[in-house]
């Protein structure tokens, strides 16, 4: 994991672009729908926003939603999956179970088969959570025809796929998983933005923390990716700490267990004065023209995918000056170039030349220790030397 986030594999944008392909064989719209596609699409990603109250729960049975879901969000979480995947310790056995709460229409099932070609061959049994019945149909369906398009000489890759209609918090039979997985899910549960919500993320937190907690093996991982937005990065911060004390340690992005150092929320709680949030963005290059096309058309461009994510289970120890990139490059004075980054001594500040800072990511690994200066805009330490992690 010394660099999350690297560009796509050939194969995996070969992939991405067979999906687009398929989605549209195997869902096929009319084109009088197909002309109203970019307004429903638009209209979806409001409904989206505006919070759990004004949202019915099962909103993907609806034909309108699940086609525009089908065709713009779908595709785009699995691009950013794709994107964070390749570089995560996944290695599941055979016969191991994986359990997705809020599954929709499969998005991390299709995923993990397009970004890890290795785990194709494995006898995995997947278990597929979600209150819409038509979604899991329709991820069903398109993971069929995409394990088809991909099928090596052994016919179809011995993946079980099981859907289970229920809702996030009721009961799902079956031996805990290895990996359990949430992903776009906990953000919908949120009250809407426009109300305070400090009395809320913290036990909701937990709770979803204990729901994990009991789909998951000892020993096992949880992964949760939630939007890059700062309460959803609140959110993260606040799972990693229930989980924590349930003990299940972070793997990533996290170098540490100590206290998170991005926790978001009201700029009070962190000693720089700033609210900042643990997420990362990442360029779309390699993403389908199709969907860059809807994605135009509905006027929700996209130049940059961000997410906040979470990936619990036991490790390997990390080194304690480990550091992991979370910004861009900035200017800073003299001619330098900075970027944040977080360790076990809290938010940092990389700083050095900027064909040095140039040369990191959000997501790269790096060791370094802190000096004694501080950053004057946000109190980080500063780490002028570094090497790669």
């Amino acid at each position: 994991m010394t660099r999350l986030f690297p560009p796509l594999a050939k194969e995996t944008r070969r992939a991405l672009d067979t999906l687009q392909g398929l989605i549209e064989k195997t869902f096929p719209l009319p084109a009088r729908f197909r002309r109203a596609l970019p307004a429903e699409t638009a209209a979806l990603s409001r409904l989206l926003r505006t919070g759990a109250e004004e949202r019915r729960r099962d909103y993907l049975s609806r034909p309108g939603n699940l086609s525009a879901y089908l065709r713009y969000f779908l595709p785009w979480n699995v691009y950013r999956l794709c994107r964070l995947l390749p570089a995560l310790p996944l290695d599941l056995p055979d016969d191991a179970a994986v359990t997705e709460l809020g599954a929709g229409p499969l998005s991390f099932a299709i995923a993990l088969f397009i970004a890890r070609p290795e785990l194709r061959s494995r006898r995995l049994d997947f278990r597929c959570v979600d209150l819409s019945g038509p979604a899991l149909e329709a991820g069903k369906a398109l993971f069929s025809a995409l394990s088809g398009a991909f099928a090596g000489p052994g016919g179809a890759p011995p993946w079980r796929i099981k859907t289970i209609r229920c809702g996030l918090w009721d009961e799902v039979r079956g031996s805990r998983a290895a990996l359990t997985v949430s992903v776009n899910v906990w953000n919908e549960c949120f009250p809407p933005a426009r109300e305070p919500e400090r009395g809320f993320l913290a036990p909701f937190a937990a709770k979803a923390a204990r729901r994990l907690d009991t789909l998951c093996a000892e020993g096992g991982r949880i992964l949760a990716v939630e939007p890059g937005i700062p309460r959803a990065g609140e959110f993260i911060a606040l799972l990693r700490e229930s989980l924590l004390a349930l003990g299940r340690p972070p793997l990533a992005p996290c170098t540490h267990r100590e206290p998170c150092a991005m926790p978001g929320g009201a700029p009070e709680n962190a000693p720089w004065g700033k609210s900042k949030w643990c997420h990362f963005a990442f360029d779309t290059e390699g993403a389908p023209p199709a969907l860059e096309a809807l994605s135009m058309a509905a006027g929700l461009p996209k130049e940059r995918g961000v997410l906040s994510f979470l990936l619990t289970g036991a490790g390997a120890a990390p080194r304690p000056d480990s550091l992991r990139v979370q910004s861009d490059a900035f200017a800073l004075p003299e001619g330098l170039q900075g970027r944040y980054a977080c360790g076990k001594d809290g938010l940092v500040l990389l700083r050095g030349s900027p064909r040095r800072v140039s040369r990191l990511h959000p997501g790269t690994l790096v060791r370094g220790a802190p000096s004694a200066a501080h950053d004057a805009k946000t109190g980080a330490l500063v780490v002028s030397d570094w090497e790669d992690g």
